[in-house]
């Protein structure tokens, strides 16, 4: 079914819903109004906004250019609107998601109401762990929202939405410049990364570009079990058999780059990913892994002496935890250790809240006692001296006591 009118859901009490929604304290974008600041006339600003989306007045504002740093050390390009855009593009968001909630498939889990990368990996350590291992397409796409074809997108949402309004809107967020040190660039691809529509639109080009087709093509065309996991534009492939792996592989490259996409073609790989115990072997492993969502999966041995599928937080992941902590206390060493402490309590309660998976508790302490090294190196450097004793320091973990790594989300609690 294709909705063509839907705009006239949206009125001041849906965009006063939408303001609820977004968050207050977010960067500011080129404007550098705060959330607050928009909030001291809100129902003023609001009628405003609707008379101007609907009348075809709104203007997308240019979008701040701003990085952060990749696993890789490359800078990953953000986009942040102004806290307006954000408002009207929640709006427009909350039109829409029901909409395709109904079409995305049960393998897509990023950036959609209830689900998580938590399940993404769950689902994955299951299925291999009951296929008995198999091989796995490890998939990265070069860029992938700075890449996204607008005219391809365009057709994509045709095929469900044509109300005016809302396609008139999109073709301006989509338009928008970037304002990068004072210079405005107009893209010709891509939706930048930040906005608060981005993911839905880039779910809804991948869920074109291979969910529906992995679906519908490729699985009927399979001589095994085969299976697909989406985390937004990360995702790993699945297949019981070498032949279908190796075709599909074949053709995956052909398949992107047909919607202007492009696959790296180093980190694109086929891992053989058997189970070391397979057709009652016992070897020592295949050697395979890959990682997904920060995390490495590999083979080992259950406590009950069975092959699983485990899960530990990767190498370059915990290198970059490991560089970002030592910045953060090298900059704030000189903070009171009341300050300090609060600050980290908070930091590894979140760490344990992504990385804390059953499997992974080796990870997590040697993560615990490497942010313990650092805060004594930092703490001691304090001084003229530039030392502190492990006494010393103790006495005072004592007083400010570092939390546990613990396991969050364990599989032996319901």
């Amino acid at each position: 079914m294709v909705f063509t009118t839907l705009a006239h859901h949206m009125d001041e009490d849906w965009l006063r819903e939408a303001y609820r929604d977004t968050r207050k304290d977010g960067a500011v974008g080129v404007d550098g109004q705060r959330g607050e600041e928009y909030g001291a006339d809100l129902e003023g600003n609001l009628r405003r906004l609707i008379d101007q989306a609907k009348s075809g007045n709104y203007r997308a504002p240019e979008v701040k250019r701003a990085y952060i740093t990749k696993e890789d050390g490359k800078q990953r390009p953000l986009g942040i609107p102004t806290f307006e855009d954000k408002v009207l593009q929640r709006g427009v968001v909350m039109l829409l998601e029901p909409i395709y909630e109904q079409d995305f498939k049960n393998s897509s889990y990023g950036f959609r109401p209830k689900r998580s990368a938590h399940q993404a990996l769950a689902e994955v350590q299951q299925r291999l762990t009951l296929m008995g291992g198999g091989w796995v397409v490890e998939v990265d796409i070069e860029k992938y929202f700075d890449t996204i074809v607008h005219q391809h997108l365009r057709e994509m949402l045709s095929q469900r939405v044509r109300d005016g309004v809302i396609t008139r809107l999109i073709g301006k967020w989509l338009n928008a410049g970037v304002l990068e040190e004072g210079v405005l660039k107009k893209p010709e691809a891509g939706t930048p990364q930040g906005g608060v529509i981005s993911p839905l639109l880039a779910n809804i080009y991948l869920h074109e570009v291979v969910d529906v087709w992995f679906e519908k093509e490729v699985k009927p065309r399979m001589k095994g079990e085969a299976f697909l996991v989406r985390y937004a534009d990360d995702l790993v492939l699945g297949f019981a058999n070498e032949e279908d792996a190796r075709k599909v592989m074949e053709v995956l490259p052909k398949r992107f780059g047909k919607y202007g996409l492009s696959l790296h073609p180093e980190k694109t790989r086929l891992v053989d990913f058997r189970s070391p115990g397979r057709m009652g072997q016992e070897m020592k492993g295949t050697g395979g892994s890959f990682d997904l969502l920060g995390f490495t999966h590999y083979w080992a041995k259950s406590r009950r002496g069975y092959w699983v599928v485990k899960q530990k937080t990767s190498k370059g992941r915990l290198a970059r935890a490991e560089k970002k902590m030592n910045e953060w206390m090298r900059r704030n060493r000189h903070l009171p250790v009341k300050e300090q402490h609060a600050k980290l309590v908070q930091k590894l309660k979140g760490y344990c809240q992504y990385f804390g998976i059953t499997g992974n508790s080796p990870c997590l302490r040697q993560y615990g006692k490497m942010v313990t090294e650092l805060w004594k190196k930092w703490l001691g450097r304090r001084s003229q001296r530039g030392y502190l004793t492990w006494e010393k320091f103790k006495t005072m973990l004592k007083r400010y006591p570092l939390p546990a790594m613990k396991v969050v989300h364990s599989v032996y609690v319901k």
